[in-house]
């Protein structure tokens, strides 16, 4: 296959879909609105992305996989299946704005997770860059000034569990197929999800399927996009365009769901993305510096 020629254009659009996308999921699951319970909700917007993976049901099928590579896909949708369940719940407790911006600390937790689990390198500039993320999470929370809602809690530890969702996937990412690796996340989280969505059923009308089937496709999308984005061009181009997700979050909370604008919070997530941001540069600085590094070349 040829490699597309990169296009900064190109790449930033799909990155402007990606997040509008991605927006527009978090705001279907606001409009839900308690219709149906979090983890039935989010069991819903699995269970109907499943037939996103049937035209390549074939060659799943027909893949060998090792007893380490079900433990991993296990370990990886039992992680992610808890952090589904408190994304989902705390969209119905706190505002958008604030949801998206303590989002963004799930790659800083990732950098952290690599560095004390994986080996990587945790070099100066970057543990100024965690502790300027955990700083924006901070001036979002604010302690002692103002009560810590459990929608705070749950994207907190929604956060850390992505991060290990990730760590996983980077581990079984470098054996197996990227689509078996999404495939994968697809059925295991459906399968975690469905116990605690039978738990809490409720009938669903048509208008709340209609809901999760939206909720399904635009995910699905936002992927695809971000994907896209990626092929396109490089991530110092894509990256800082995430930004405009928060701004996104924060103009939707307040036209569509009256929620009011928080200075403070929009600060505390720029602080977050800012870390964020400069991570991701530094990461991608450092792989076009040379093919092969030597023994003591920088890591970060």
């Amino acid at each position: 296959m040829t490699k597309p020629q990169p296009s900064p254009v190109r790449g930033v659009f799909w990155m402007l879909v990606t997040g509008l996308c991605f927006v527009t999921v978090t705001a279907l699951v606001k409009y839900l609105d308690n219709a149906v319970p979090a983890a039935q909700a989010a069991f819903l917007r699995y269970v109907i992305g499943l037939v996103f993976l049937l035209p390549m049901a074939r060659s799943l099928l027909a893949t060998r996989m090792t007893a380490r590579h079900w433990k991993l896909f296990g370990a990886r949708g039992a992680v992610h299946t808890l952090g589904v369940i408190l994304w989902f719940f705390a969209m119905t407790r706190i505002p958008i704005a604030e949801v998206t911006a303590m989002n963004y600390l799930s790659p800083v937790y990732v950098t952290l997770g690599a560095a004390l689990f994986l080996g990587e390198k945790l070099a100066f500039r970057r543990i100024m860059a965690i502790c300027v993320a955990l700083a924006g999470a901070m001036i979002i929370l604010r302690p002692g000034f103002r009560e810590v809602n459990p929608g705070h809690l749950a994207m907190l530890a929604t956060a850390a569990l992505f991060a290990c969702s990730y760590l996983f996937a980077k581990i079984v990412a470098d054996e197996v197929a990227p689509s078996l690796v999404v495939a994968m996340l697809s059925i295991t989280v459906t399968i975690g999800l469905a116990p605690f969505a039978l738990a809490v059923w409720v009938t669903p009308d048509l208008w709340t399927l209609a809901i999760c089937f939206a909720l399904a496709c635009f995910a699905t999308g936002g992927h695809f996009a971000m994907t896209l984005a990626f092929r396109a061009a490089p991530l110092t181009l894509t990256q800082p365009v995430t930004f405009l997700q928060l701004v996104w979050a924060v103009t939707l909370g307040a036209l569509v769901f009256h929620e009011p604008v928080d200075p403070v919070v929009v600060l505390g997530g720029l602080l977050i993305l800012g870390s964020v941001i400069f991570i991701t540069l530094r990461e991608a600085q450092l792989k076009r510096r040379v093919v092969t590094p030597g023994v003591n070349a920088p890591k970060g």
